[in-house]
């Protein structure tokens, strides 16, 4: 075999300069002067001539073999990049699909929206020319001791909630058996979830609420439908004695008109929804609100509910103010300043969220400045003895949230730990924690610590759903050895037991890759 040995490592030299030799020419030259014109000009013809003269059996048995290696190889080669254009034409050809059927679908929700609106100026057109705008007039007596009509103010239902404040105010009397620290109104919560609504929730979850509470005004609950994301707010209403308003997100909602209402140039009266009555109402309450947003991402959260996320952006509380109308009025609501209303620092926004084809991918920006809890199954049962709700006012539960962040602190340990994982985070996956992510995380995890849980749970719980969360976002195909290394990095930096939450879902990520 040593002939055929010389003449194919010859003939490997003579083809290799060949393609360097020629590497510049268009394809179809190069594959050409490769194969096609050296055997017209018996180039390889005459170098086969000079060997196999000398070849014996063995020679031509491995000639043969080789040959069907190097024939095998090049169909293989051809196979894969016919392969690969034909995924890829499918890839873009989905995707160019999906992008008609989102523009389909916002022309739709476009053309419903002026459909609305034109079925509101109809409705107001007849209701003036039959005078309806004048009856149902209501009197009360004012704090000056004269009558007014409630038909004069623009604000029909604010109003009504101005009389009903001023004539039952409501003061909510803390007994010694409702000044709870955390881990108590963790318990009583679930027992009494439990005892009086039959709804079951773990301490994680609960943990997870109170925490999401200090860090944030907007909470979004996502998971599977059926897992009890709706309950979970109406059921700590309950428990706070102040029922949870929920309001149905439709998939029409495309701005804050959907939300707020509007003003009516026809009857020049406040279009008002029960999500501002809501608000305002909570202007005069001293314990916990809530406002639900249930299935929120039927439409686009940055649409109708863009002007909240950037007012409560603002460090000073006193500007958290949502325009309402351009000019005020003297027969406006008394909470009703220039036509802005405030909003309270005792409410709350949770929005429930599904992930599935119906329903539009919440964003980074919603996603940033809301606390985002997932509830993927549902606990097991809990038999609890009888329990009553809690009387608790805004102002102790805010006061335990501040004393336990100043009472525990994140450990030098986690804390040097968590740069090293942000620097590697940005060397590997050019995404960075950012200033914002950090303070939610100082909010955050102590109050979770103070629910009694340890500081790297909090952690973990925070990497996973502010972090790895915009890994969904990679070609993670290409980020499997990096993914690797990040679960590596976190054992040695926090040990093997600990992280659970983040190595699964790092684990999950790499099965869709």
């Amino acid at each position: 075999m040593n002939g055929f040995s010389q003449f194919y490592i010859e003939f490997l030299g003579d083809l290799w300069d060949n393609i360097c030799h020629r590497f510049y020419l268009f394809w179809v030259e190069i594959v050409g002067a490769i194969f096609y014109g050296d055997w017209a000009n018996n180039g390889y013809l005459t170098l086969f001539a000079n060997y196999n003269a000398t070849w014996n059996a063995l020679d031509y048995i491995a000639f043969i073999l080789v040959l069907i290696i190097n024939v095998g190889f090049i169909a293989l080669l051809i196979v894969l990049v016919f392969q690969f254009l034909r995924r890829y034409i499918r890839f873009v050809k989905r995707e160019i699909d999906k992008d008609a059927l989102v523009e389909e679908v916002s022309l739709l929700n476009q053309k419903v929206v002026e459909l609305i609106d034109e079925k509101n100026k109809i409705l107001a057109m007849r209701v003036s020319q039959i005078g309806a705008g004048t009856s149902g007039v209501v009197d009360y007596e004012g704090t000056t001791g004269k009558k007014k009509k409630e038909s004069e103010s623009r604000f029909s239902k604010l109003i009504r909630v101005d009389k009903e404040a001023e004539e039952n105010p409501r003061i909510t009397v803390m007994n010694q058996s409702d000044m709870l620290d955390l881990p108590g109104l963790v318990d009583r919560f679930i027992a009494f979830s439990a005892s009086q609504l039959k709804l079951f929730y773990t301490r994680e979850i609960i943990a997870r609420w109170f925490a999401g509470l200090a860090t944030s005004k907007v909470l979004i609950l996502e998971g599977i439908s059926g897992t009890g994301k709706t309950s979970l707010p109406y059921a700590m209403g309950k428990f706070f004695q102040n029922d949870t308003s929920i309001i149905s997100v439709q998939p029409s909602w495309r701005d804050r008109a959907e939300l707020l209402g509007y003003l009516n140039e026809f009857t020049k009266r406040f279009n008002e929804t029960d999500f501002l009555k809501s608000v305002y109402a909570a202007s005069y309450s001293d314990t916990i609100n809530l406002i639900v947003l249930d299935e929120m991402n039927l439409a686009r959260i940055e649409y109708y509910f863009a002007e909240f996320l950037s007012v409560m952006e603002m460090p000073d509380v006193n500007e958290w103010k949502i325009d309402i109308v351009p000019v005020s009025d003297e027969h406006d609501p008394k909470n009703l300043i220039n036509g802005k209303i405030l909003i309270p620092q005792n409410l709350w926004f949770i929005g429930t969220a599904n992930k599935d084809d119906s329903t539009f991918t919440i964003t980074d920006k919603v996603y940033d400045r809301a606390v985002a809890i997932a509830i993927n199954k549902k606990a097991d049962y809990i038999d609890a003895q009888f329990t009553e709700p809690v009387s608790m006012t805004f102002e102790y539960l805010d006061d335990l949230f501040k004393r336990t962040q100043s009472g525990f602190q994140l450990s030098e340990m986690a804390s040097q730990g968590f740069s090293q994982l942000d620097e590697f985070i940005q060397e590997k996956f050019k995404i960075a924690f950012g200033n914002r992510i950090m303070k939610q995380i100082r909010l955050f995890v102590p109050v979770y610590m103070g629910c009694g849980f340890s500081e790297f749970d909090g952690l973990d719980y925070m990497l996973t759903f502010k972090i790895l969360r915009k890994f969904e976002q990679l070609n993670l195909t290409f980020l499997k050895k990096e993914l690797d290394e990040l679960i590596l990095l976190l054992d040695r930096l926090f040990g093997k037991d600990q992280f659970k939450v983040s190595k699964e879902f790092i684990a999950d990520l790499k099965k869709t890759a």
